[in-house]
């Protein structure tokens, strides 16, 4: 494989040459190529989804060089943004030393970044795309949010552990890939194959999405990066990974890959990944460990689907996760309660306090957790110690348990125990409904849990089991309607029921949801926290 292309190829720097910018004499062009083909009804609309216009070629400065992105193809049927790479070399080592981490002070010479799409190529997609990345379009707003049939091909990928490894990586999540090997020499066969690859990838899915993957896998199939990695590196990982790496089969090695197989780094952001619930980070959902885990809640039919013209027999996109479609519902029922103000009780992480900050709608949030390390993560993963501070001042976290009275969790709008009750000892279930129910009196109190009925779909967990280990029993539908519904009774609320995820017709849903209102005027305070009846009788089949 060259290192570079001579300045008479005539496929040399298109967007040079389409600016009038001649070369200089004997000038080599070192360059990488990834383009974006959108084959969608009214196919340019891809300009307005990148914020690139099609008839014209833009420029952008890089640490390492220039980045140009122009359109090779535009009609209604068919449109395609290259970005190409224009890669200085001498760039790429001004300033260094030597690169300590091979020991060989040639290698910041002599090496293939300025040729492949790796981890430089990554950058200048998140510098050029970014408002894509982010799913932002203000001139089409409706466009980020639609799946469309997309085509990426990056003609030079370095891919360690070969074609295996990008199909491993990318299949997962809705595409087609095609990772052709490339001879290490087309005039020597019996040298074999190199460790790149041309990678083809066809789907359908939000542009936002295929960008997001290719930021983040690029640099996983080539498992090194052209700069030092720290600890920032785990922030960006997190935002690009958002709503699909937790899920993903081989999320262990892309997060070692990605921060440069750097074991510290990679334990913590293994640990990000985990569930709210304290799982440790090999269980990244509460449901099933290992094979067959909870990352979809039923197979696809056209009933799902009814925007489907016909029977699909190959998913067109990657499954939405149980933990995202749990998230979704707990943020719609929180919205139609209308709350200014919302506690999390077991707040985990922060996964829905990070998504209520980010909604105006809500003025005050606290979220509460018994676990310290917990809130050590929801800190980090809520960037508390950089927000500003009109943004800082409308949340807070406390350690407290929610088995027990805290004046600080009395007085908000809506309060929300997602996946928490079946943590609790059966014995302890009144201590919490005086706590939450008696004493510091929501307007709405949101609960969701698994339902046993339900864990017959999941192939991997043995009968009988519960779905996590530090789950103390699962309820079936019947058990959690007459726990809430008691509760409700107790503490003068009323309560509906709702269900997470595909609801099965004969187990029901994977998550099972009450939505539990107070009825008003408001009931007093019980004084001096008062027993009530042991509701743990009103749900007899929980299993310890």
């Amino acid at each position: 494989m060259s290192a570079g292309r001579s300045s008479t190829d005539p496929c040399v720097r298109p967007a040079a040459r389409s600016q009038g910018i001649p070369l200089a004499p004997g000038e080599t062009i070192i360059d990488v190529l990834l383009t974006v083909t959108s084959t969608a009804p009214s196919a340019t609309d891809l300009g307005f989804l990148l914020h690139k216009h099609p008839s014209k070629v833009q420029s952008f400065s890089l640490a390492v060089g220039t980045a140009h992105v122009f359109y090779p193809e535009a009609t209604d049927e068919r449109c395609t943004a290259a970005l190409l790479l224009e890669v200085d070399p001498i760039a790429l080592v001004r300033g260094r030393s030597g690169d300590q981490r091979s020991g060989f002070s040639l290698a910041q010479y002599v090496n293939d970044r300025p040729y492949a799409a790796s981890s430089m190529l990554a950058v200048a997609l998140g510098r050029v795309y970014r408002t894509a990345i982010a799913g932002r379009c203000e001139a089409r707003p409706e466009l980020p949010g639609r799946a469309i049939p997309l085509e990426i091909h990056a003609p030079a990928v370095p891919c360690r552990g070969g074609s295996a490894v990008a199909e491993q990586m990318f299949a997962p999540l809705g595409w087609q890939v095609d990772a052709t090997p490339i001879e290490l020499d087309p005039e020597v066969p019996r040298w074999g194959a190199s460790r790149y690859v041309d990678l083809r990838l066809t789907g359908t899915l939000r542009l936002a999405d295929a960008l997001s993957h290719l930021y983040v896998l690029l640099p996983a199939l080539d498992a090194d990066k052209h700069y030092w990695v720290g600890p920032d590196e785990i922030d960006k990982l997190m935002r690009a990974g958002e709503g699909w790496l937790a899920t993903h089969p081989d999320r262990e090695r892309i997060v070692h890959r990605y921060l440069a197989h750097q074991r510290t780094l990679a334990t913590s952001a293994l640990e990000r990944l985990a569930e709210v619930d304290d799982a440790v980070p090999e269980a990244l959902d509460d449901s099933v460990d290992g094979p067959g885990q909870e990352t979809d809640d039923a197979p696809l039919t056209v009933d799902q689907n009814p925007g489907a013209d016909s029977v699909v027999l190959e998913p067109t996109a990657p499954p939405v996760p149980l933990a995202r479609r749990r998230l979704d519902a707990v943020l719609a029922a929180i919205a139609d309660s209308g709350a200014r103000s919302v506690v999390d009780l077991g707040c985990g992480e922060g996964t829905l306090l990070s998504a209520l900050l980010n909604d105006h709608t809500y003025e005050r949030l606290l979220g509460v957790d018994v676990s310290f390390r917990a809130l050590q993560l929801a800190t980090r993963r809520l960037h508390l110690e950089t927000l500003p501070e009109a943004k800082r001042r409308r949340i807070e976290l406390a350690q407290s348990s929610v088995t027990y009275r805290d004046a600080r969790v009395a007085g908000f709008d809506t309060a929300v125990l997602m996946e928490v009750v079946e943590h609790i000892d059966p014995p302890r279930l009144p201590a919490l409904e005086r706590a939450v129910l008696g004493h510091a009196r929501p307007r709405t109190l949101i609960v969701t849990t698994p339902n046993a009925e339900y864990n017959v779909r999941f192939d991997a967990l043995p009968a009988g089991e519960v779905r996590h280990h530090d789950h103390r029993f699962e309820w079936s539908r019947a058990e959690f309607q007459a726990w809430a519904g008691a509760a409700a009774r107790e503490y003068g609320y009323t309560v509906a029921f709702r269900a997470v995820g595909a609801d099965d017709g004969e187990v029901g849903p994977p998550t099972q949801m009450a939505v539990l209102t107070r009825d008003d005027p408001p009931a007093a305070v019980m004084p001096g926290g008062a027993a009530t009846p042991r509701l743990t009788d009103a749900a007899p089949g929980v299993r310890s």
